[in-house]
């Protein structure tokens, strides 16, 4: 990619290609982290309604949250399947380099179902008193 760069701004090319090669990446990286964040409970949080729960209820209501969570990962994993069947049978490719999107679109899958598992997992297995994100940390690093 720094080759493309280089190209693009001192000889006015880019490599040919290099762009749908950088989506795909980009794509797999972000769906592939997918389930690690939501393992390490490390995606976004939004406590403001913690203050106002009882204690006594932060169990069921981490629970339903991944449990929503859950459902809309499979949602989204349901939907790119038709996206996925699509690719497959109109052999879509990209423009360049001609490869087969189907094979990606599978892998998003494949990433939104294992996140959806993990969600579902804490629903099960999560004692009802665990917080369930990440501590925040307000350290700078050195």
């Amino acid at each position: 990619m720094l080759f493309d760069v280089v190209g693009r701004k001192y000889f006015h090319h880019s490599i040919p290609g290099a762009l749908e090669i950088t989506e795909i990446l980009m794509a797999l990286v972000i769906f592939g982290a997918l389930p690690l964040v939501s393992w390490r409970s490390e995606h976004i949080v939004f406590d403001a309604f913690d203050g106002m729960l009882p204690q006594a209820l932060h169990g069921l209501q981490h629970r339903l949250v991944h449990l929503v969570c859950a459902g809309a990962f499979a949602f989204l994993g349901m939907q790119l399947i038709n996206r996925a069947l699509r690719f497959s049978e109109y052999g879509e490719v990209t423009a360049h380099l001609a490869l087969a999107l189907a094979p990606v679109a599978w892998t998003m899958v494949a990433f939104l179902w294992v996140t959806a598992l993990v969600h579902l997992l804490f629903v099960v297995v999560l004692p009802p008193d665990t917080q369930t994100h990440a501590p925040h940390n307000t350290e700078f690093p050195k």
